[in-house]
């Protein structure tokens, strides 16, 4: 045990000595300054281990808490990952999941920097959290009160983001705590409270600061991203929504036109299908196909996870994305005939529709449709992993903040249109057909291309561009003129790209092909 030094030891109590007569004298450099109190004898040295704040039994109730609450969450935090391979019973959410993942990861390094700095407070770090527990109870009153963002994240994300709550305000207090149980225990065991640190210490006080910080960056970026969703609530979808598959979800259908041509005659509704969101894109060009007269009405129904549709529970291969696109239809009255316009994967569902739908398929038109073969690279796991990881960091909104900011992307963009891939239910809609494109989903096409009825009519448009620039492509569209046996038209566009509706002469091609399905 270490004791504060004092003067010298040497024995000057010799009957005689000069010292007695010194006694009552001046002080000098052979007697103590202060005086000698007797209890600094069982001081100990501030960096002696036994001076620690873990003494106290409050302050390692503490710690085992934040252990069973960093347990806690990681459990929760694991069921959240699974759920975007395979949701379990429960917990599906009508958004990504990516929002409710991000706060329990918030929540879980939150903790685990709380217990690996758990002995060395500091009061930046208790700033930091006092701002963090703001932000999270401004993005639990955002959550709550916008019905589209309480309705998407559900009771998995009112949880997620309550929980990141208290855990913000228990690392808060759990700091605070330590800190005076440390200050107690130097004061009991070292005589005064220690204000200076060692290296090791301010290294850990820097590390935990600018750990906290990021955090701190992160939240604020979520809240950013949150309140653009909030905003995005406010667009209107132009169709209805429907709920399906056991009222899981809602998907949208819309539908224009009228069903009956100036003659009456019933013609078939053109059903549209795209590679995302059909609002962008082969809506405009359905439109303009009713306003020249080519055809009298067209529907489409956004897949979940597009536009104003809700994401489904995962799988969800193509088949079951085509079914519930029938349920919808269905509760929305619309029966057909129909006429398939698809284009790109799209073309992957419409084929699966048209083979469950039989009779009721008056023609198939295909856009440089996606060959089943492809469905291969489609599940690449390297593009799934980083659809997972865009999916992960969606919530950042490090494309969407800019964009709005400084592009004048408004809610369109980012709804349905050219910023609609930034979302996060895009990227888990892309994502959930990579987990099962070569499996599931193959399966489908394989199972639809069989019993297809081989009388419906089919033209397929090709794009110039992809024949060129892929030496298989040709070929692979070439197959697929041969879906049926009534093959109409195989029109290879020049100078199209895969959407051969961005050029004038692929949007008359389309069109003029349209008109003749429908009109046949």
């Amino acid at each position: 045990m270490n004791k504060l030094w004092g003067g010298s030891q040497r024995d000057d109590s010799r009957p005689g000595s000069s010292r007695d007569a010194e006694d009552d004298t001046t002080p000098s450099e052979h007697t103590r300054l202060l005086p000698n109190r007797v209890e600094s004898a069982h001081y100990l040295s501030p960096d002696d281990p036994a001076v620690t704040p873990y003494n106290l039994w409050s302050v390692r109730v503490l710690r085992w808490a934040t252990l069973l609450f960093a347990l806690l969450t990681f459990a929760w935090w694991l069921i959240l990952l699974l759920s975007t391979f395979v949701t379990p019973p429960g917990f599906h959410t009508r958004g990504s999941g990516f929002f409710a993942f991000s706060y329990s990861s918030l929540a879980l390094a939150n903790l685990l920097f709380t217990l690996v700095f758990f002995a060395i407070p500091s009061k930046p770090v208790r700033v930091c959290s006092i701002l963090m527990g703001a932000v999270l109870l401004i993005d639990t009153v955002l959550l709550i009160a916008v019905e589209k963002t309480r309705y998407e994240e559900g009771w998995v994300g009112m949880v997620s983001v309550a929980w990141a709550l208290l855990m913000a305000i228990w690392t808060l207090v759990t700091d605070r705590l330590v800190q005076w149980g440390k200050n107690e225990e130097e004061q009991r065991l070292t005589g005064r409270a220690e204000t200076r640190r060692t290296l090791v210490e301010w290294t850990a006080v820097l590390v935990s600061t600018l750990s906290v910080v990021i955090l701190v960056i992160v939240l604020i970026l979520m809240t950013l991203t949150l309140i653009l969703r909030a905003l995005d609530a406010g667009l209107a979808p132009p169709g209805k929504l429907y709920w399906v598959d056991g009222d899981k979800y809602r998907l949208h259908v819309y539908c224009h036109g009228n069903q009956t041509h100036s003659e009456g005659m019933k013609l078939p509704t053109v059903l549209l299908e795209g590679e995302g969101p059909v609002e962008d894109g082969l809506w405009q060009l359905a439109d303009n196909a009713i306003n020249n007269g080519s055809i009298s009405r067209y529907c489409f129904v956004d897949r979940p996870g597009f536009a104003w549709s809700d994401t489904a529970p995962s799988p969800l291969s193509a088949g079951m994305a085509a079914e519930a696109v029938s349920e919808a239809l269905a509760r929305a009255g619309e029966d057909g005939p129909w006429v398939l316009l698809s284009a790109g994967i799209g073309s992957i569902y419409s084929r699966v529709f048209s083979a469950r739908h039989g009779e009721d398929i008056k023609g198939l038109l295909l856009i440089d449709p996606l060959h089943e073969e492809l469905l291969d690279g489609l599940s690449d796991s390297g593009r799934g992993f980083l659809l997972w990881i865009r999916g992960i960091l969606s919530p950042l909104g490090l494309d969407r903040i800019p964009g709005a900011l400084f592009k004048g992307r408004n809610k369109e963009d980012r709804v349905w249109g050219q910023s609609a891939y930034q979302t996060g239910k895009y990227i888990f809609a892309k994502l959930q057909e990579n987990l099962v494109a070569a499996t599931l989903s193959k399966r489908d096409v394989a199972s639809s291309r069989a019993i297809q009825v081989q009388d419906v009519p089919l033209t397929v448009v090709s794009s110039g561009d992809q024949v060129r620039e892929h030496s298989d492509w040709e070929n692979l569209q070439r197959d697929l003129t041969h879906l049926t046996h009534q093959l109409r038209h195989w029109d290879i566009v020049d100078d199209a790209p895969h959407q051969v509706w961005n050029t004038i002469e692929g949007r008359e091609v389309i069109e003029k092909r349209l008109r003749q399905l429908v009109h046949d």
